[in-house]
């Protein structure tokens, strides 16, 4: 009777043990709760938390569980039976504070303008004019870019007949009748649309959300509409973060307003 009990407990264990669930957790730490590693190392399994520090992993018994951020200190933890029976936990990170030694750099001033004008050495920097080395300071062409500009560019040459200077000569032509040259311009518009875009995901984006809330998973929706729009370059490239915000405002407006037209 004895060894069944014991066979009985045994097999209860395993099955408890080997009982896999979805572990809802939320993370509690500062105002950065979004885009933190939690990684399963048992299970080998991972996922990061949204904006408000939730986040969902699979998980059995025993699971070892580690967080980490750029911000906060690396945490470790064990799921247990209770972990396991709510399937709910909640983590508490500690920001990482990075301490720095004391740095004196250069000479230490006095406080008297006079003499520490005295102390200041240096030199302008070499720059490659003053070693008669031609150089390029306006903005590096992307390769699409360079492709357009070799397509319609005509280039000068001497040569006899038709031979290989007139060939080249002809190429933008030929380029534009083919509808290379289109081809290439609209490439680099693209390019250039996808570059605005990102610059607005990751700098103005998240702060509008914050003050302008919309659902997680119509959020990149949302930001390929404005993309859409006709006058998108026009309205947002080289423009201020107040132009931008008040470009993405109107836009939500008009987003919304379009879900709520939609048939259900």
């Amino acid at each position: 009777m004895k060894l069944f009990v014991f066979f009985c407990c045994l097999v209860s264990a395993n099955v408890v043990r080997s009982q896999s669930v979805i572990l809802q957790g939320r993370i509690k730490a500062g105002s950065d709760l979004e885009n933190i590693n939690v990684l399963n190392i048992t299970g080998k399994v991972n996922t990061i938390t949204d904006a408000q520090g939730r986040f969902s992993i699979q998980v059995q018994l025993y699971d070892t569980l580690v967080f980490s951020s750029l911000v906060y200190k690396p945490l470790q933890i064990t799921v247990n039976n209770q972990m396991l029976t709510s399937k709910i936990c909640e983590v508490q990170l500690v920001d990482a504070v990075n301490e720095l030694n004391e740095v004196v750099l250069g000479k230490i001033l006095s406080g008297k303008l006079g003499d520490d004008i005295k102390q200041v050495e240096g030199k302008e920097p070499i720059n490659f004019y003053d070693v008669g080395i031609p150089g390029y300071t306006g903005k590096i062409a992307t390769q699409s870019e360079r492709r357009l500009s070799e397509a319609s560019s005509f280039t000068s040459g001497s040569s006899n007949g038709f031979g290989l200077g007139a060939a080249m000569q002809f190429t933008p032509i030929i380029n534009a009748i083919s509808g290379r040259t289109k081809m290439l311009k609209a490439r680099v518009l693209h390019e250039a649309k996808d570059d605005l875009l990102h610059r607005i995901k990751t700098t103005l984006a998240p702060d509008f959300f914050k003050f302008f809330p919309l659902e997680m998973d119509l959020r990149t929706e949302f930001l390929y509409f404005c993309e859409s729009d006709p006058k998108f370059m026009e309205r947002c490239n080289q423009k201020n973060d107040i132009e931008l915000l008040e470009f993405l405002k109107e836009k939500l407006v008009q987003y919304k307003k379009n879900l709520n037209e939609k048939p259900d």
